[in-house]
Parts: C-alpha cells; sequence; structure tokens
C-alpha cells in the first residue's frame, strides 16, 4: 500500500450528496477528493434520471407523430431510428459530463477515476483506471457508492443475460418483442417508451398490482393506459425459470403459462454499492438489506464516516440525494440543524401521462389511522387539458378531516410533477388548502386546475 495522501473531505462514488460536498467544501478552500470508478457524476446524468427522461421524450415525439392526424398534421411515410435516438441521448450525457468536469476545475475539488476500498479506518486505497493505486485519508469521509439494479436468484435468469436501464438506454436496435420484469418506475417508463418506439411489450408483475404500494385508483389509471397502448400487463405472474439468451430469444415459464420473447428486461428493484468496498475495515456496519447503516444526520458507526444516497437507504432518488447533501454539509460544517427525518419525499414517475404524488396517500393514511377528506377531479375538468387533448387521468388530495391542512396530493395526467410542485410548496408553508382554492390562477394553464380540485364537494 502506497504512503496516504492527507484530505480534508474524501468521498468514495461521485453521485449526487457525494459531489456537491466536494465542490461546496473545495470551494471554501479544502483540500477534497472524489473517488469515481466509471461515471462522472453518477449515475443521474449517465445512465439513469437523465437519459431515462431523454429517451421518454423521445418516445412522446414518436406518439405524436403517431397522432398526426389528430392534430390535422399528415405526418407520411416516417419511422423511428433507434440508433439516432441513442445518438440524442449520448449527447446530452457528453454535454453533462463536461459540465460536471467544468465544476471540479472552478470548485478545486480534484476527481480521481479508479476502483476505491477502505483499507483501513478514514483510508481509501484506489486503483487506478490509468493504471497504479493511491492511498487517500480524509479527515472526514463519505461513501457516496449508490445502488444498481438487482437480478434475483430465478434460475437461468443471469444466464439469459437480460438488460437493466443502462443496457436498454444503449440499444441501437429497436426489440421484436421486449418483456418487462418489474412494474415499478423503471419498467413502467422503459415499457411505455418502446411500445411507442414500435415494440411488442409485456409487462410481468409478481404482485396484483402495477405499481402496487399506491391507491387501487392509482394502479388502475396506470393499467388501463398501458392496455389501451397496446401493451400487455401480466400482474400476480411469478417467473419460475427463464431460458434463451436476451437479444436473441428467451423464454419465460411463469405460473400463468408461457411467455416468449427477444428481449428481457429486469427492472425488479435495486440493491445497494455496499460489498467489496472494505466497510469491514473501516468499521462501518450495514444493515439486513446492505444498506450503510446512518443516523438522522447520515453519520455512520465509525467516526468521521458518513454516507448518502442510495447506499445509505435513503429514498432512490436524486432529489433526496441534494436533500441528503444538505444534510451532510450541515453537520459536518458545523450547524448540525438539518436531519433527515420526516422530510418531503415528493415522486414523479415519468410515464406519459405521469404520476406524481407528495404526502399521503389513501392507503398510507388508512395504514397508520389517519383521518382525511378527499378532493378528486377528472383532468378532463382541467380546460388546458382539452387544448392539449390530454384529458386523460385525475388529481386527488387528502385533507385533514376537522381542519384545512393538506396531508397529501396526487396527480395522474400531463405535466403532473409540476402541478404537484404548486401543492407540495403550499404545505411546505403550512397554507390551509383554501389559499389555493381561492388563488386567482392564469387562465388557461394546468395549475388553474388545483384551485379547481379544493373547490369541489369533499368525500369523508
Amino acid at each position: 500500500m502506497s504512503a496516504a495522501e492527507e484530505y480534508d473531505l474524501v468521498v468514495l462514488g461521485s453521485g449526487a450528496p457525494g459531489k456537491l460536498l466536494a465542490w461546496s467544501l473545495a470551494s471554501r478552500g479544502k483540500r477534497a477528493a472524489v473517488i469515481e470508478r466509471r461515471y462522472v457524476g453518477g449515475s443521474c446524468p449517465n445512465v439513469a434520471c437523465l437519459p431515462s427522461k431523454n429517451v421518454v421524450h423521445g418516445a412522446r415525439v414518436a406518439s405524436y407523430f403517431r397522432r398526426g392526424a389528430e392534430f390535422g398534421i399528415n405526418a407520411g411515410e416516417w419511422k423511428v431510428d433507434m440508433a439516432a435516438v441513442r445518438a440524442r441521448k449520448r449527447t446530452m450525457v457528453d454535454g453533462l459530463v463536461a459540465v460536471h468536469l467544468e465544476k471540479y476545475r472552478a470548485s478545486g475539488a480534484e476527481l480521481i477515476m479508479g476502483t476505491g476500498r477502505f483499507v483501513a479506518p478514514r483510508t481509501i486505497e484506489v486503483a487506478l483506471n490509468d493504471g497504479g493505486s493511491r492511498t487517500l485519508r480524509g479527515g472526514t469521509v463519505v461513501i457516496n457508492t449508490g445502488s444498481r439494479a438487482r437480478l434475483d436468484d430465478t434460475p437461468g435468469l443471469a444466464e439469459s443475460r437480460p438488460l437493466t436501464h443502462v443496457e436498454a438506454l444503449e440499444l441501437d436496435q429497436l426489440p421484436g418483442h421486449l418483456i418487462v420484469l418489474g412494474g415499478g418506475y423503471v419498467g413502467l417508463e422503459l415499457a411505455q417508451a418502446f411500445r411507442r418506439f414500435g415494440s411488442r411489450v409485456t409487462v410481468v408483475e409478481r404482485n396484483g398490482a402495477l405499481i402496487h404500494r399506491e391507491d387501487p385508483d392509482v394502479t388502475h389509471a396506470v393499467e388501463e393506459l398501458f392496455r389501451d397502448e397496446g401493451i400487455e400487463v401480466r400482474t400476480e405472474t411469478v417467473v419460475e425459470r427463464v431460458e434463451g439468451i436476451s437479444g436473441q430469444s428467451v423464454r419465460l415459464l411463469t405460473t400463468r403459462g408461457t411467455l416468449e420473447g427477444t428481449h428481457l428486461l429486469v427492472a425488479g428493484g435495486r440493491t445497494p454499492n455496499t460489498d467489496g468496498i472494505g466497510l469491514e475495515s473501516a468499521g462501518v456496519e450495514v444493515d439486513a438489506r446492505g444498506h450503510v447503516r446512518v443516523d438522522e444526520r447520515l453519520r455512520t458507526t465509525a467516526p468521521g464516516v458518513w454516507a448518502g444516497g442510495d447506499c445509505a437507504g435513503s429514498p432512490y432518488f436524486t432529489h433526496i440525494g441534494h436533500s441528503d447533501f444538505r444534510v451532510l454539509l450541515d453537520d459536518i460544517a458545523g450547524g448540525g440543524k438539518l436531519v433527515t427525518t420526516g422530510r418531503q419525499v415528493p415522486y414523479c414517475l415519468f410515464t406519459d401521462p405521469e404520476l406524481a404524488r407528495v404526502g399521503l396517500s389513501e392507503r398510507e393514511a388508512r395504514e397508520r389511522g389517519v383521518g382525511y377528506r378527499v378532493f378528486t377531479m377528472p383532468m378532463a375538468a382541467v380546460l388546458r387539458t382539452r387544448t392539449l387533448s390530454e384529458p386523460r387521468g385525475f388529481l386527488k388530495a387528502l385533507v385533514e378531516p376537522a381542519g384545512e391542512r393538506i396531508l397529501g396530493f396526487t396527480a395522474f395526467g400531463v405535466e403532473a410533477g409540476e402541478m404537484m410542485a404548486v401543492v407540495q410548496v403550499a404545505m411546505i408553508a403550512g397554507l390551509p388548502y383554501t389559499a389555493l382554492r381561492d388563488a386567482v390562477l392564469t387562465h388557461p394553464t394546468l395549475a388553474e386546475g388545483i384551485g379547481e380540485l379544493f373547490d369541489t364537494k369533499p368525500k369523508g
């Protein structure tokens, strides 16, 4: 092992919490280094959030071509060029990487490309991608290694060499029949995208509904959308064996019959990247699922070591990674007032239309014994959707039974994520629902529908 180089901050992994922390502290004069084995900036700008939304938007454009006559446009002969779809995505990623490299240069933080593992407390040895090794010791160390797609132990699954979201976003040929294992965020977004590009698509979900933790009206609406778009949905279906090779021919033996396709995409959850990085040498403990064990300030069981993002068990969203960064900076820089507990966790499923939610769902409210009134309204009642020819979906809000506090909001409809932000800000500010009901909102906009929602008669 080479002699250790001393740093104020060493971050293992370059995802959102760690890179933001390194840039912030380096700009304050601290000696900071980020160790990254492959993706500059982490998964989000390279192989996850932003690339997937790039491809999803391309599929939405394809759907508009298919609907051209509805808008009085004769699109003529057209086809999807998956190589061009991939090229557009790659161009965006290259631009994002360039932005990240400039952030490192401007802040003074050092980016070290290589594979790191702990060899002693607060000490990481790096096998450099260009050869050789370095050993770094940090006054403060942050574990920021993220997560990866999980493959279960179904016989034949690993041998079939299935796609994950990483490989799916690199396809330059359209799958003939794409089978998607998993009815969660990643699986649903890519299932719809490839169907709109022209693939036959089947989604296989072991539970009784897609995104099964959501309210029944939500799962029903999403399944109806998929079936209307020609996507086959098989729920309550367990895969018992996989035969063949993805990209050639695959055959799934399930509890509800046999299913054959050309490509197999696994989207059945994620696992933290905490194995093989020497945590035992650093005195860092993990929980039963492999996440680094942390407290509400993201401190690990080892002195001077913090963890953030997916690997620390935070909700698997980049915006939560940004929130983790604020907690880390506050604690490490001496404030210690911010915590991860009690924070809002908004999310958006970027199908078309989108599904967005913040706060309690009806299911969660009932499970927690929380009383509520529910306001509901179809998206078709929001007049802006008529101008867009996008009336599908609904709005729903939960309000406390004997007061005016908003407990939760769900939107399934065009630009649902943007609409959710309006309600979320009101919830953060502690505004009563009547403030949104009585606000003068621009007509015709989608946000106008929020005021109209709260002007309906609630149930409960």
